[in-house]
């Protein structure tokens, strides 16, 4: 098989000048993928599909072709350095990839495996069942994501829906979400996904997944995964027959509604955390990364990054809980990115690792796959940090104190409320879009915070804010001015 790959040694500056992009390697040349070593020069398709650190600090990358690599030196200046070892093969296409102990976890689309290398030759020699139990049709894209470990231990996984030839979205678990129990056995907990590609946990060990805008999703929702929810697409709905299922829907789906009045109509569907709208914040999520590296990645301890595959780029998201459903926004962040973006995996370093393949799919990025490094470059952003919904407004919360007389003045911010279409429709328009009006901007004494007082606030719609006329004390412009706050419940106090 002939592919390609090179190591380069730029690194490449983004209009975010806090963060630089630096190649480990993207598509260039060919090699031989029969070695079991490998140095840069020729041949293997790195289409990066699962990462994470191994226990003795390599870095194991799982390809959409079926293997699981070991590439050391990752973190070295020189890409040049970085070694690579095949750990194991075979593999029906695995989407994700986990360190447990010294084995490694990989879902493929029949099962997730343990590899295990008892011999101690770098090498996986035991390839073991650690979960099954769901349906396998053969359809084009019938994928299965993970693992990921939430805060109670619990390893999820989650199941695309069939699409295409031989699709079968009646049979077992298509599109739901569960945990692998003790003897490894599936057990459902969540419905209505689509393409449920990215999983993460927030720093207290909740599960969140992005899915992927289509049929029945509007735009990329950010989902909080629990137990008995149904979230959007409901074609592989039928498994709530079977005698596992955690719920059942109390009602018929609300077709061709506005999705706030649909959500009334069907108690079990429960609304995505966060909404990122289309186009102006991406078209197809694929990965969540939450951030705990200690100010090594900048001032967003905390906070998730999501991978997008279309716009070659990462975007930012700010939660919190309010009255026990959360919610939150979404902010751009960095762009520029050499391919489609699968996986994200932070480093003890508090670098993030970018893997990327277009597999054909539209991108915009110039490369069939890759993989690079995202670093902070210690310059603090001007960035709105944080957006917290208030009774009658917002709080803006900034990584530098601001011009008071800016901040201050309602004319620096405009908003505009709206919400989606639910219908089995692909994608959806934004409607019943609504001006906000701002009527006050109280600046915090440091500077760091902003008080909105807004009207005409809507609960379960999409906030969208511009703040062009916001500068720093210092006179810097924001580095992004737009955010886009999803409500789900408005403050009481």
């Amino acid at each position: 098989m002939k592919a390609t790959l090179v190591a380069l040694l730029a690194v490449t500056s983004l209009s975010a000048a806090s963060y630089d992009i630096a190649d480990i390697l993207t598509a260039s040349t060919a090699l031989d993928t029969r070695a079991k070593d490998w140095k840069p020069g020729g041949g293997l398709a790195l289409e990066v599909s699962g990462m994470d650190w191994t226990a003795d600090g390599k870095l194991a990358v799982a390809i959409r072709k079926g293997e699981v690599w070991l590439l050391d030196g990752v973190l070295d200046t020189k890409p040049d350095k970085v070694s690579y070892k095949l750990f194991a093969s075979g593999l029906h296409e695995p989407l994700g990839l986990l360190r447990d102990g010294q084995d490694l976890l990989v879902t493929q689309r029949t099962e997730t495996t343990r590899l295990r290398d008892t011999t101690g030759a770098g090498v996986a020699n035991e390839y073991l069942t650690a979960g099954y139990g769901w349906n396998v049709s053969g359809a084009y894209h019938g994928y299965a994501y993970g693992p990921k470990r939430d805060g109670q231990g619990n390893l999820w996984v989650t199941l695309n829906v069939d699409m295409g030839d031989h699709s079968d979205n009646k049979a077992p678990w298509r599109g739901w979400g569960g945990i692998l129990g003790k003897d490894g056995r599936f057990i459902p907990m969540v419905a209505g996904l689509r393409s449920p590609c990215g999983l993460g946990a927030n720093l207290a060990g909740d599960m969140f997944c992005v899915d992927q805008q289509g049929t029945w999703i509007p735009t990329t929702p950010i989902y909080h995964l629990r137990k008995g929810a149904f979230f959007l697409n409901p074609e592989g709905i039928a498994s709530e027959n079977l005698p596992d299922s955690p719920l059942k829907l109390s009602a018929k789906i609300p077709e061709k509604r506005p999705y706030p009045e649909a959500l009334k109509a069907l108690p079990e569907m429960r609304p995505p955390a966060v909404w990122m709208p289309y186009n102006k914040m991406g078209r197809s999520g694929t990965d969540l990364a939450t951030c705990d590296a200690g100010g090594k990645f900048g001032p967003f301890d905390g906070q998730m990054f999501v991978a997008e595959f279309t716009d070659a780029k990462i975007s930012r998201v700010f939660m919190e809980k309010v009255d026990g459903e959360y919610q939150g926004a979404c902010f751009p962040f960095v762009g520029g990115f050499a391919s489609g973006i699968v996986r994200l995996r932070f480093a003890a370093d508090g670098s993030l690792m970018v893997g990327m393949t277009s597999r054909g799919w539209s991108s915009l990025g110039t490369k069939a796959y890759g993989l690079q490094r995202l670093r902070y470059n210690g310059t603090v952003p001007f960035a709105i940090k944080e957006m917290k919904a208030k009774p009658d407004g917002f709080e803006l919360v900034f990584t530098k104190p601001v011009d008071v007389a800016r901040a201050g003045d309602v004319a620096s911010y405009r908003m505009t409320n709206y919400t989606l279409f639910y219908s089995g429709a692909y994608g959806s328009d934004e409607i019943q879009a609504t001006p906000n009006g701002i009527v006050s901007a109280q600046v915090a004494s440091d500077g760091l915070s902003v008080r909105l007082k807004v009207e005409g606030l809507r609960e379960l719609y999409i906030h969208e804010l511009h703040a062009d006329g916001i500068r720093s004390a210092g006179g810097e412009s924001l580095d992004h001015a737009d955010a886009y706050y999803t409500l789900n419940r408005r403050p009481k106090n």
